[in-house]
Parts: C-alpha cells; sequence; structure tokens
C-alpha cells in the first residue's frame, strides 16, 4: 500500500501471497497501512479490515485490496466497466487512475478502518477539506511527505 515506487522484494511478495492466502480460506484479513496514497482517508498506522468479494459486490467509492507485481494496493474504485470485467481505481492523493483491476488481481473491499483504538466505517466520498489535502498531496511529492512526516511525529508523542 505503499504510494511511492518501490520494488516488491520476494520476501515481501511471499508475505503478500501468504496474506491473500489467509483472505480466502478465512474470509476476512487485518491489514496495516504504510504508505500515504489515500491520505486523508487512510493514515499511515491505520489497521484495515478486509472481507473477501467479487467485482459484483465492489460500488464506485468503495475501496478495495487488489494484488499486483508481488505487492498489495488499497485504493478507491472510481469506475465500474461491466463489459471488461474490471474496475477502475485511484489512490485519494494520487494525480492519475491505476491500470484497470481486473476480477483476478482483485481481493477485497474494506469494511472497516481501526484508528486509534476505533472502529471506522471507509466513507464512499470525501469531504472538501479531504478532497482538498488528497488533491495537493497528489500534485506535490514534496507536500505528501512533510504531511506523513508530521503525522508521524504526532502518533510517537
Amino acid at each position: 500500500m505503499k504510494a511511492c515506487a518501490w520494488v516488491a522484494t520476494d520476501e515481501h511478495a511471499l508475505q503478500c501471497e501468504l496474506a491473500a492466502e489467509v483472505l480466502h480460506s478465512s474470509g476476512t484479513l487485518r491489514l496495516g497501512v504504510r504508505g500515504w496514497s489515500m491520505f486523508p482517508a487512510l493514515l499511515p498506522g491505520d489497521t484495515l479490515i478486509i472481507e473477501q468479494t467479487d467485482s459484483g459486490a465492489i460500488c464506485p467509492g468503495d475501496i478495495v485490496l487488489f494484488g499486483r507485481d508481488g505487492r498489495f494496493v488499497v485504493h478507491r474504485v472510481v469506475a465500474k466497466t461491466a463489459a471488461e470485467q474490471s474496475i477502475q481505481t485511484r489512490g485519494d492523493a494520487m494525480p492519475r487512475k491505476d491500470p484497470p483491476v481486473s476480477d483476478r488481481e482483485l481481493l477485497g473491499k474494506v469494511v472497516s478502518i481501526v484508528r486509534n483504538g476505533k472502529c471506522l466505517k471507509p466513507r464512499s466520498k470525501l469531504n472538501f477539506a479531504s478532497r482538498s489535502v488528497a488533491t495537493l498531496l497528489g500534485h506535490s511529492e514534496t507536500a505528501a511527505r512533510a504531511l506523513v512526516a508530521v503525522h508521524g511525529m504526532l502518533q510517537s508523542s
């Protein structure tokens, strides 16, 4: 779920594969947020509760987990195409959409966010202030790094 470009290591890819197996066998997975691509809807340190699902149960506005190139990505669904049997996603704080997500890549849907001991329901839309922050982060990696650093300092104090 990191937003910056990085290459998945073999160990990381194996961890993702094992987590995907847990999701497939139990139907639920808890996953920690590490990146900023969904800031401010998802914050580094949040824990996501993800339920296994297929694209038929996904709607625009949902936050989904998919696997690609040996790593996990958690982004918001911005469009769904029945003809191509794929969904279009984008991180709230990312300037561009992701390549379409196929049914094979889709792993699940975020149903809860655990933050500071509280269980939150994911919102399907950002409010004006959150959209403004996400837009700023999507156009300035420097702003994104600064905001994530401030968030980290606040979390550790």
